[in-house]
């Protein structure tokens, strides 16, 4: 909406600003955060009432858990509030990728928050159907991954890249499209898994986007990507202006979801913002990259597959408990140490994953 003000640079100079990426990054930053604040409190009240009893616990889980019984969830509604409101405002909504990655975050919100309404109103921790709700996520990220394969330039649209080598591609062609469906899917799945604990989730999200920040905008300056030697990618830069919506809407939460969380993020949220990261990841062709900079989700959902896939195998488990954060918890580690770690490896993590833009 803002960028209109453009229009009337040449009579009024200070509009000038609203060109810059950066400058509207940071608005949008400032505008998510504050509505997750002022609205936020009530939000909660909203949802406390509707929601009675709040979010089930797990009878199998760490004990305790049983401690926030009675802690809403669906918070992932605060977030959604303040990135799509901050947007409205501060991105150029003539780009096709902001409303690509718009329409995979507020289409895995819906599926979340259905997910959530059912383990709320019928209070169990079991949802929406996995067939189904995979399904529809294979069918929304299939439809963003096409959409960006046709808004690029063939071949390279439809080609994977790799870090580290810088004229290496791979033209995947129409396989393209299942294979970015896959990467927004996983993301989007890894970060649910990983929301377990308080604020556990929220920082990490935080970490990868502002690291997709930095790469969206760099791929989508064509002197920036000559110099770092990394794949251009016009229109990418805008995603930079979402992604710094998330970290406004991050702080907010974490305000409200911090130990003890008076809200949790629920499925709502999760699997919106992992969706989001996902969808960036394949717009700016950063798709392996993601798994570096998003590393402490990959092995969230390791733990997972590795707990299910041996325990159907051989009949025994790898894991206490799995997700991974689990497992350290049944090993006796109080939650806070946990999350702070985890957060710590979130931007270790990060840091590896920026580092792939210079080593070529």
């Amino acid at each position: 909406m803002l960028m209109m003000l453009v229009e009337l640079a040449d009579e009024v100079s200070v509009f000038n600003v609203f060109r810059y990426i950066t400058f509207r990054t940071g608005g949008a930053l400032i505008t998510s955060a504050l509505i997750v604040f002022l609205f936020g409190p009530m939000i909660i009240a909203s949802l406390r009432v509707r929601q009675g009893k709040g979010q089930p616990i797990r009878a199998d889980g760490p004990q305790t858990h049983f401690k926030k019984a009675g802690t809403p969830t669906m918070g992932g509604l605060m977030m959604l509030s303040g990135i799509l409101g901050s947007c409205a405002l501060w991105a150029n909504l003539s780009s096709v990728y902001v409303w690509v990655v718009l329409m995979v975050t507020v289409s895995f919100g819906a599926i979340g928050f259905y997910d959530d309404y059912l383990k709320v109103t019928k209070q169990s921790h079991l949802g929406f159907s996995g067939k189904a709700r995979l399904s529809a996520e294979f069918l929304i990220a299939g439809l963003a991954a096409w959409t960006i394969m046709h808004a690029g330039q063939a071949p390279f649209s439809s080609s994977l890249t790799f870090p580290f080598f810088k004229d290496l591609l791979l033209n995947l062609g129409i396989f393209f499209v299942p294979f970015a469906a896959f990467v927004i899917v996983g993301a989007g799945n890894a970060v649910n898994l990983t929301d377990g604990l308080d604020g556990l989730a929220t920082v990490p999200v935080m970490v990868a986007a502002a690291s997709f920040g930095v790469i969206a905008y760099l791929s989508g300056n064509a002197i920036f990507a000559n110099y770092l030697q990394i794949h251009f990618v016009p229109g990418t830069g805008e995603l930079a202006v979402i992604l710094g919506a998330v970290i406004g809407a991050g702080l907010g939460f974490l305000w409200f979801n911090a130990p003890p969380a008076a809200i949790f993020m629920g499925d709502t949220g999760s699997l919106a913002l992992g969706g989001l990261v996902g969808t960036v990841a394949v717009a700016t062709k950063h798709e392996i990259v993601m798994v570096i900079i998003g590393g402490l989700f990959v092995m969230e959902a390791l733990s997972v597959i590795i707990q299910v896939a041996s325990f159907k195998l051989t009949g025994k488990r790898i894991f206490l408990m799995a997700p991974l954060h689990h497992h350290f918890q049944k090993q006796n580690w109080p939650e806070t140490r946990v999350v702070v770690r985890f957060w710590i490896l979130s931007v270790l993590f990060a840091l590896a994953g920026l580092a792939t833009l210079k080593l070529r």
